[in-house]
């Protein structure tokens, strides 16, 4: 019988122990024992599939990236601390001095830091272009180019890639492909099913979905997971078993989570567009999103975040987030608590105003994560912030 990838997520786990429990153990041990010096022997020499040390593999951390693999449709995959140190791994694993990458200019701020100000310490020279500028793919890719890397929905502005012709491009010229599938999940969207070769989220957000703990983990190719694994195995971004067994258990609800939140998100949108008081909203499965149809072909529902620019800029900006009684105000995103951000003064501050500007980061830019909660109590409580706005 052939099980939906969400059947499978629900009940991968590792083996039961001798008593037999329905909930998965949690393997809180550093490191593994062996029967005899042999089979130690053995498992250092890569010839078994044995844990050895919780820094390399852990039966917790196991089980959470099977579910992902899952999800994702993935063969492979690696968990790490956070999700930027998936990210961080990821580039220092594929890209070596001499190498090119390319990414789209609408990425999470942290990640731009690294693209920009650590990778060239290393030789490792970057361009970036215009989410709506795809067919500029062409002209910049370059014979020591060797990574494509995307956020789609972009963080925080939503902007939509069209990943099926970034990955033709990027294939036809011998180029990998990774997606930061972080906002839709795999819930919404699998990039692998588009040519994505890896796909990166940070667990921390939607999958965890309740602001308790941090984590990622990269998924794809086996090829180019053995090397990432290689690599983590060596510096320790590793994932601990107790965040993976927490974010494993988060999976099994992931999807009854998401499709509360992606309704409730859609119907903020729409309450909001027309707003005397907003400039303009943008949410994926919103007509009026500039690649709407993009969206609707690569993603089953527009995801848990909305943003909107309020009228009157930074002042009128701030004065909403200090207005609003239920949002909470925190450096997060994906929780079952709706949350309230600012992203010129938090997430992207350290973009200068002109690159705030060519990725829409306005100063009155307001980004909402949709959370649980009554979504007629959200909507009262961001009219009533407007109104103070």
């Amino acid at each position: 019988m052939s099980e939906h990838p969400i059947t499978r997520a629900v009940r991968t786990r590792v083996e039961r122990t001798n008593e037999m429990e329905h909930s998965s153990p949690l393997f809180l041990t550093s490191s593994f024992c062996f029967d005899n010096a042999e089979d130690m022997r053995a498992a250092f020499a890569d010839e078994t599939d044995d844990n050895i040390y919780s820094r390399f593999s852990n039966p917790s951390v196991q089980e959470f990236i099977d579910k992902v693999c899952a999800l994702e449709g993935a063969e492979a995959g690696f968990a790490t601390a956070s999700g930027m140190s998936a990210i961080f791994s990821t580039f220092m694993t594929l890209l070596s001095a001499g190498d090119h990458m390319i990414s789209f200019n609408a990425i999470f701020g942290s990640t731009h830091t690294i693209i920009t100000k650590y990778l060239p310490k290393w030789g490792i020279t970057h361009d970036y272009l215009a989410v709506d500028q795809v067919e500029s793919l062409k002209t910049l890719i370059k014979p020591t180019t060797k990574l494509i890397y995307l956020e789609t929905p972009t963080n925080p502005g939503l902007d939509v890639v069209d990943m099926q012709r970034v990955v033709d491009i990027a294939h036809e010229h011998g180029v990998i492909v990774v997606v930061d599938n972080c906002f839709a999940t795999p819930i919404f969207q699998r990039p692998i099913e588009f040519g994505a070769d890896l796909v990166i989220h940070s667990a921390t957000k939607w999958i965890d979905g309740q602001g308790r703990t941090l984590g990622g983990v990269i998924v794809g190719k086996p090829s180019l997971i053995k090397d990432i694994y290689t690599f983590c195995r060596s510096s320790g971004p590793a994932l601990s078993p107790f965040n993976a067994w927490v974010l494993s258990k988060s999976l099994e609800t992931l999807e009854v989570r998401m499709e509360r939140h992606a309704q409730s998100a859609l119907t903020v949108a729409q309450a909001l567009e027309g707003h005397e008081k907003v400039s303009w909203v943008k949410y994926p499965h919103l007509k009026s999103h500039p690649n709407y149809e993009i969206a609707k072909r690569q993603m089953s529902s527009g995801g848990g975040v909305v943003c909107f620019e309020v009228k009157g800029g930074i002042e009128s900006g701030r004065n909403f987030l200090n207005a609003l009684k239920l949002f909470s105000m925190t450096a997060n995103l994906g929780d079952a608590r709706s949350i309230a951000s600012h992203p010129a003064s938090t997430t992207h501050a350290k973009l200068s105003e002109a690159e705030r500007q060519q990725v829409n980061i306005t100063p009155g830019l307001i980004r909402l994560s949709i959370g649980l909660e009554k979504v007629d109590d959200l909507i009262a409580d961001v009219v009533q912030a407007l109104e103070k706005a």
